[in-house]
């Protein structure tokens, strides 16, 4: 998740509680390593940390770094988000920051390439550019014109899907460059910022969801 969508985006607020079960439908049954998709879930909930009044007061963040720090954990994540996109799409795009983290591993877990969706200005080559709302003003996104050869099939990966303006700008930006977004897969949905609706008809997957 972006870090300049409001700070709402990066925690809930006033929603303290484990993160629940989003939807068996959107995810399918199989899982990389033999586990099942409720354990995969209990298990990646129960590395999430809340920290309240982070970083304003009544907000509670959902810290990712347990998660990060768990090998196991991690490595479950890791393939069983693999497993769900095997043969489906040909390469993974991480959105700055911490969606790289986990679309590398992906990626590398699929023996695809990563492509990282940046905050303006930090590509050294010829980019797209694709603005978005924040809660004041705008903030911009860009990726490289020549990431991706016409038709490729893009899995798009974030930690967090809050309001949905930067997952919605990767998208745009990744179909500007004639590629098809597959799917927008996030581990946590924070469903009463209806993010999901900003990404019309696209299709969004979330392990978790609060």
């Amino acid at each position: 998740m972006s870090d300049r969508e409001p700070d709402a985006a990066a925690g809930a607020a006033g929603a303290a509680g484990a993160a629940g079960a989003a939807d068996d439908a959107s995810h399918g049954t199989a899982t990389g390593d033999g586990t099942g998709l409720t354990g995969i879930r209990q298990l990646v909930a129960s590395k999430l940390r809340d920290i309240p009044d982070f970083p304003q007061p009544g907000v509670v963040f959902k810290d990712f770094t347990p998660l990060l720090a768990d090998g196991a954990a991690l490595g479950a994540l890791v393939r069983d988000t693999a497993a769900r996109y095997a043969g489906r799409v040909d390469v993974v795009v991480g959105i700055e920051a911490r969606g790289f983290i986990l679309a590398a591993a992906v990626a590398y877990e699929l023996g695809l390439g990563m492509v990282p969706v940046r905050k303006a200005g930090k590509l050294p080559g010829k980019t797209y550019r694709q603005s978005y709302a924040l809660e004041y003003g705008t903030a911009e996104i860009e990726v490289h014109t020549d990431a991706f050869p016409p038709g490729q099939r893009v899995l798009v990966l974030d930690d967090v899907l809050a309001t949905g303006g930067t997952a919605e700008a990767a998208c745009s930006l990744i179909e500007r460059a004639g590629a098809s977004v597959v799917a927008v897969e996030v581990v946590l949905e924070l469903a009463f910022l209806e993010g999901r609706r900003r990404l019309g008809d696209r299709t969004v997957n979330a392990l978790l969801t609060v």
